[in-house]
């Protein structure tokens, strides 16, 4: 192997170790960070904004600090030694009365003077310790005297010892004269701008998302085959095209249905008025095995050209409204009883949901009436909780082998044990209930029933 294949091999390798790396932050990030716009857009104008300005404003102060406090502390520094000046050239002063008058009445400071002696042993130093860097460094450069200093004991003052020829000064200085302590103004800054920035982020961005939501919650009833009332579009420019955009897609949906259902209205009226002409000549030939058999065909031939057009018109035209589906499922008991079946309703949750009745009553119609064309007994449930109602119908017949059950929704599929045709022969009952539980937003799934037969499921939102 060449330097060249070697030096590929390991960039490949490191390559492969990032990507891995980038895979393994990206997938954690992504675990923390929020799902919603709202809290994402927060983020990113907020989290810039503050890390910038806690930045810009650390270093300033840090700054603004560092050279006040040395300033505050070499000022401090000049006042103790002149002090000393004054011990040294005024020995007449016996019992230092004018030195203390002067460091209290002019300079703030309170003297005494202790005997000779050893220095205290160094005490701890602070965890930030500028205050003592400072008084230490000023005093090693305007003194130049043994010296010990306390900047923690006392949390408002400050001690310095001074050790002189004969005695040891010790001064007490206030804290905030040698050092400047601009924390509150530091956390003030922080919390106030930060709060200002936040307040007018939240304003901004609700009135940003919520056209954003109106436009979801319009195009989520759309979906379901409700009305949007009071809809129009909203907010920046790219969000009214959007919504713009919904508009016009949902006018072509709705100008091609309507197409569609003047189109088969002519259809139904030229095939219905055909086949009435058929029955009426019919019945003026008398009756025969012949003719019998006649009628026959011609009532298969109307109740096939109402499952076509029931299937190509769906359930266009109607309007959701509040229905009670408990009352709905009682209609669908007495009828499947009245045909000599044994039936079961139950239902848990508020009853009442805004579907379209007729069209909602005909998918659970067929499939009622796919249970009982090969089963005996019949177990119909409803419940409704905050987000869907689900209905099954549970029978006791053969059921449906689990390969097919998805087969059987396609229009006009026949299967051998013929569980999604209807008595016509047409294959469309199963295709119309789906097709009617997706214009709801829902959508139909079939199972094993504890019944031994099959189960039909119904969800849809609410």
């Amino acid at each position: 192997m060449t330097t060249l294949d070697t030096g590929l091999t390991l960039i490949r390798t490191a390559s492969r170790r990032v990507s891995r790396v980038n895979s393994v932050v990206g997938n954690a990030f992504k675990g923390w960070m929020p799902t919603g716009l709202y809290a994402r857009a927060l983020l990113i104008m907020i989290v810039p904004m503050v890390i910038l300005q806690t930045v810009v404003a650390g270093v300033f102060m840090e700054r603004h600090w560092n050279t006040v406090t040395r300033r505050l502390s070499a000022a401090v520094v000049q006042d103790v030694a002149a002090l000393i000046d004054i011990y040294k050239g005024y020995p007449q002063d016996k019992d230092r009365t004018l030195l203390r008058r002067i460091a209290q009445q002019r300079l703030n400071l309170v003297v005494d003077f202790l005997p000779a002696g050893d220095m205290p042993p160094p005490g701890p130093k602070p965890f930030f310790n500028l205050l003592d860097q400072s008084l230490s460094s000023q005093i090693g450069r305007q003194i130049s005297r043994p010296f010990w200093i306390d900047t923690v004991g006392r949390s408002n003052l400050v001690e310095i010892r001074i050790a002189l020829d004969d005695a040891v000064m010790r001064v007490f200085a206030q804290r905030g004269a040698a050092y400047a302590s601009n924390t509150d103004i530091f956390l003030f800054w922080m919390v106030g701008t930060s709060s200002i920035l936040l307040i007018v982020s939240v304003l901004f961005l609700r009135n940003q998302i919520k056209p954003i939501l109106r436009l979801a919650d319009a195009a989520e009833s759309f979906g379901k085959g409700r009305e949007v009332p009071n809809f129009r579009p909203r907010g920046a420019r790219e969000v009214r095209r959007a919504a713009h955009a919904f508009l016009e897609m949902k006018a072509r949906i709705e100008r091609t249905l309507e197409q569609r259902t003047a189109m088969l209205a002519g259809v139904s009226h030229d095939l219905r008025t055909i086949l009435t002409r058929f029955k009426l000549e019919l019945a003026l030939l008398g009756d025969s095995p012949e003719i019998d058999a006649m009628r026959k065909d011609v009532d298969e031939m109307s109740h096939m050209l109402e499952d076509y057009l029931a299937f190509a018109r769906g359930d266009n035209g109607e309007i959701a409204q509040p229905t009670d589906i408990s009352n709905a499922l009682e209609e669908l008991r007495s009828d499947a009883e009245r045909n000599g079946h044994s039936a079961t309703v139950s239902f848990h949750g508020l009853p009442v949901v805004t579907v379209k009745p007729q069209a909602l009553k005909r998918c659970l119609g067929n499939l009622v009436s796919n249970a009982a064309r090969h089963a005996d007994a019949i177990a119909i449930t409803g419940h409704r909780d905050h987000r869907y109602l689900t209905i099954t119908v549970d029978d006791d017949g053969p059921g449906i082998p689990a390969a097919m059950r998805e087969e059987v929704f396609k229009p006009f599929l026949r299967l051998d044990d013929a569980r999604n045709q209807d008595e016509g022969g047409t294959g469309l009952g199963l295709a119309i209930a789906r097709d009617i539980a997706r214009s709801h937003g829902g959508d139909i799934t079939l199972g094993d029933s504890p019944m031994g037969g099959l189960r039909a499921s119904v969800r849809i939102p609410v």
